[in-house]
């Protein structure tokens, strides 16, 4: 069984042919690889593929999310649920206009917020409801993005970008409503492989100027949790470790309200299926995808699914208020509801509303590989979107 990619890619054996990188690409390439060579050589001759990944997509002005090549939607690298159009945040606007009521007022606060397209529809459609957030806050390192974000919310909602202020980290006391479409997965891996006598962890090191995978024993804290698995030796993975610290950073931040997290995975009982042996991570570049993250570095991104399991423990003291499938999700926020005000005789919004539900909801596409999840905390109304379907006990 091949990990499922994201939405849009074109299924790829390891190691295919890509498309060339342009001549400005491969310079940009250039510049991250000998940053990481001076890293592994520093190091005394590898890195853990948890840094090398760090560095080949958030290395300050190389790395593939800190610098300036266009990333999302059909001229980009992949494209995710809002830039299909507006149909996904007009959905999730109903469990953010549910929880601002019940609090009486607060705060959305988006990490990760990619192009910006999420932010503007979702406020545009809250402003519908009448249920705008006091701030709509962005937690986004990238200085690019960042830009790109602003320039979006500019473009479509201009009237509202008094709401909109950015941030270098969660703040502290938070009261709202937290969201992250696609942020688990872009956060850097520890990947392991079983052997016949013990556990591996995956370093990356370098030899005729190619990066190459070498192992080390694992840690005694990827072991703890290797180890309880029982998987067969030859079997490779990955722990997200820093999605789960930075869950626990957001718990920690939420004096009142609910985390919203949208990403594609498995509860741990699924990801760690004898038939996904060979692990989740992939990598994409120009709607291509493929399994190998030593190549491209700077240019493609780098993916793993997310555990589900995991990250509901990881929000410990926050009550689990709902984990579902992203097609049962829409249906739950409002979809059919959408969906029967549309006005059949205009053919062409028409025709783009229904296109965007398929992709969004059919099984073969992102209904069904994409989950949602709720935490919270001090919140007693039933988040909209997990009434259809409660998947919690399979965490």
């Amino acid at each position: 069984m091949n990990p499922p990619r994201r939405h849009g890619q074109t299924a790829s054996p390891a190691s295919p042919a890509l498309p060339s990188p342009t001549a400005e690409e491969q310079a940009h390439h250039d510049k991250l690889t000998q940053r990481l060579r001076e890293e592994i050589a520093a190091a005394g001759g590898e890195i853990s593929f948890d840094r090398f990944m760090e560095l080949a997509l958030y290395a300050p002005g190389l790395g593939y999310y800190a610098a300036g090549k266009h990333k999302f939607g059909e001229r980009g690298d992949f494209i995710t649920a809002p830039e299909l159009g507006p149909l996904f945040a007009r959905c999730l606007a109903r469990p953010c206009q549910s929880l601002l009521a019940e609090l009486g007022g607060g705060d959305i606060l988006e990490a990760g917020a990619g192009s910006g397209v999420l932010a503007a529809d979702l406020l545009l459609e809250l402003e519908t409801l009448g249920q705008l957030p006091e701030r709509y806050l962005i937690l986004e390192l990238s200085a690019e993005l960042r830009a790109q974000q602003n320039e979006t919310l500019r473009y479509k909602a201009s009237h509202l970008l008094n709401r909109v202020q950015w941030l270098d980290a969660m703040p502290t006391g938070f009261r709202g409503m937290v969201l992250a479409n696609e942020l688990l997965d872009a956060m850097p891996v520890t990947r392991f492989r079983v052997t016949e006598i013990g556990v591996n962890e995956s370093f990356v090191g370098c030899e005729n100027e190619s990066f190459v995978w070498r192992e080390k024993p694992a840690s005694a804290s990827v072991l703890a949790r290797v180890e309880p698995l029982g998987l067969a030796a030859g079997y490779t993975s990955e722990i997200n470790l820093r999605a789960e610290a930075w869950v626990r950073s957001v718990a920690d931040s939420l004096k009142q309200g609910a985390m919203l997290l949208i990403d594609y995975g498995f509860p741990r009982a699924e990801f760690y299926h004898p038939q996904r042996a060979l692990g989740t991570l992939m990598c994409h570049y120009r709607h291509h995808a493929h399994d190998d993250p030593l190549r491209l570095v700077g240019l493609q991104d780098i993916t793993a699914h997310v555990d589900f399991s995991a990250i509901a423990e990881a929000g410990a003291g926050l009550a689990l208020a709902g984990y579902t499938s992203q097609a049962a999700f829409l249906l739950g926020g409002g979809l059919e509801q959408i969906m029967a005000a549309s006005d059949p005789n205009d053919a062409r919004a028409h025709l783009a509303l229904t296109q965007q539900i398929k992709k969004l909801t059919l099984p073969h596409e992102m209904g069904e590989l994409y989950k949602v999840i709720a935490l919270g905390r001090g919140v007693r109304e039933p988040l909209p979107g997990f009434t259809l379907q409660d998947r919690r006990g399979r965490l």
